[in-house]
């Protein structure tokens, strides 16, 4: 397993082809005296290295990026907690993280995502739905909600096809959503006898915040 030394090695070794308004000598030592901290595998020394990473700027972003193709799990993680606090992280630089073989840094990605939502991570999020891990998914829902209208067609279609669990977090985002375009899904939850009872508690809810106050069931 690669240490979290020879990743910051290699992210100090990228960082040195950026350049900075700083003086490149003290912003070198600045940063790596950062990442050490970030993954000195002491978490109150990590956390509070994440606001002087963010204000050095986008010169961060590549030695946080080379922090997550690390083989030790607990720097892969701090480093997309870093990155989910930067304003000048990428969404396209995250959805690949999404397929870590860690859950804590799976659900850590989807975090992140909810804080840099963007349409092009939808597919992956709607894939993260059937994740094994619940806070992962639960998380992907959350972040699909942060994108917004976008995702819609592609939850109508997890409500077509997935199992109950997945059916949940897809019908509580289209709640929050509140797309006039799930109103058929949601009424059909509720004409079905034999619908999970989670799955109609968010029909209904959903067609609340939509200000459908009457609900129609048919016969």
């Amino acid at each position: 397993m690669t240490s979290p030394s020879c990743s910051l090695t290699k992210a100090i070794n990228g960082f040195q082809h950026h350049k900075s308004h700083y003086p490149f000598r003290h912003l070198l030592n600045k940063m790596k005296e950062l990442l050490a901290d970030l993954t000195s595998g002491d978490d109150a020394r990590a956390e509070k290295a994440i606001i002087p990473l963010v204000e050095l700027g986008k010169v961060a972003i590549g030695p946080l990026l080379e922090l997550t193709r690390s083989q030790n799990e607990d720097t892969r993680w701090w480093a997309i907690r870093a990155l989910s606090a930067s304003p000048h992280t990428q969404t396209l630089d995250l959805i690949p993280l999404l397929n870590d073989s860690s859950s804590s840094v799976r659900a850590a990605t989807a975090l992140a995502i909810m804080n840099h939502p963007s349409e092009e991570a939808t597919e992956a999020l709607i894939k993260t739905l059937y994740d094994e891990d619940t806070l992962t998914a639960n998380l992907a829902s959350n972040a699909l909600v942060k994108i917004g209208s976008h995702t819609t067609p592609s939850l109508l279609k997890v409500m077509e096809e997935a199992n109950t669990n997945v059916r949940i977090l897809a019908i509580r985002a289209l709640a929050e959503i509140k797309d006039h375009r799930a109103i058929p899904v949601m009424m059909k939850c509720l004409n079905n006898e034999h619908e999970s009872a989670v799955i109609q508690y968010w029909a209904v809810q959903g067609l609340d915040k939509l200000g459908l106050d009457m609900v129609y069931i048919n016969p």
